[in-house]
């Protein structure tokens, strides 16, 4: 499963090995015992990476081997496509912009997208 959380300041991606239907109960749960409000719906989240990194073939290759659309990836520009995922959100209420965002793919597209994610990172944190 992927996990990406919003914030104010940007967002983050993280591959946890746990079944979605399990982590979403937990969060509501959670929120039911803790009193807090959430709002859980099903939703789409869509994020740029650069052209030039490793594993982009492949992962084009696996988002084409998705059954029912749930990830699709397009090239934006000469420098970056943008990866679009469905899934389901998870926020404070229905307009909220922060929160989190959960999905289910394939394990090979899971691992790929995760991977250059961190390749993202590690190549940002090199330019500053």
């Amino acid at each position: 499963m992927l996990k990406l959380i919003y914030t104010e300041n940007g967002f983050s991606l993280d591959y946890l090995n746990q079944s979605l239907e399990g982590w979403v109960t937990t969060r509501v749960m959670l929120a039911l015992r803790s009193g807090s409000s959430l709002c859980v719906e099903p939703s789409q989240a869509a994020f740029l990476i650069p052209v030039d990194l490793p594993y982009l073939d492949e992962l084009l290759a696996a988002a084409a081997a998705e059954m029912g659309e749930v990830l699709e990836v397009t090239t934006c520009d000469d420098e970056s496509v943008e990866v679009v995922l469905q899934g389901t959100w998870l926020g404070s209420d229905v307009a909220s912009e922060e929160g989190i965002f959960v999905c289910r793919l394939s394990d090979r597209a899971e691992f790929l997208l995760h991977k250059l994610w961190q390749e993202t990172q590690l190549s940002t944190s090199v330019l500053e």
